[in-house]
C-alpha cells in the first residue's frame, strides 16, 4: 500500500472516528433524556445502576466501586432512601453492616425508563428509516459489535 493511500486511510478512519464519538454522545444524551430518573444526579444514578446490576451491597462496597469515601458514599444513600428508592436491611452475617437493595418503586422506574428509550428507538427507526436504511442500519450492527468488542 502507497504511503498516499494508508494517509488516507488513516485520516478517513479518524474522521469517522469523531462522527461515531459525536453520533453516540448524542444519541446517549437523548436516551437519557428519555430515562426520567428525575433530579437525580450521575453519582446517585450510578449507585442505582449498581444496585440493579450487581444486586444488593453494602455501603462501603459501593464506595468502593464509585472511588469515593464511605461517608461521602452515606449521604448519596441518604438522599435515595429519603426518595424511596433505595432501602437498608441488617447483614444476618455481620448486624453492624448495612445491606442495601433496590425498592419496588425504583425498579418500576428503571422497567419503566428502559421501556421508553425502547420505544422511542423502535419509533424513530420505523418512522424515519426506509425498509432499505432499515436494512442497512441491521447490516452496520455487526460491524459496530466488533468495534465495541475489540
Amino acid at each position: 500500500m502507497s504511503k498516499r493511500k494508508a494517509e488516507s486511510d488513516a485520516a478517513r478512519a479518524s474522521a469517522l472516528a469523531t462522527e461515531l464519538h459525536t453520533l453516540s454522545s448524542k444519541l446517549k444524551r437523548r436516551l437519557r433524556e428519555l430515562a426520567s430518573a428525575g433530579d437525580l444526579t450521575p453519582s446517585q444514578t450510578s449507585v442505582l445502576m449498581h444496585l440493579n446490576q450487581n444486586g444488593s451491597m453494602t455501603v462501603t462496597t459501593l464506595a468502593r466501586m464509585e472511588g469515593v469515601r464511605s461517608q461521602s458514599m452515606g449521604a448519596t444513600i441518604a438522599v435515595l432512601e429519603t426518595a424511596g428508592l433505595v432501602k437498608g436491611s441488617p447483614d444476618p452475617a455481620d448486624g453492624r453492616q448495612t445491606i442495601l437493595s433496590l425498592t419496588a418503586a425504583c425498579r418500576e422506574l428503571i422497567r419503566s425508563g428502559r421501556a421508553a428509550r425502547h420505544d422511542w428507538l423502535f419509533h424513530a427507526i420505523q418512522t424515519k428509516l426506509t425498509p432499505q436504511e432499515q436494512e442497512q442500519l441491521a447490516a452496520s450492527m455487526s460491524l459496530l459489535n466488533r468495534i465495541v468488542d475489540t
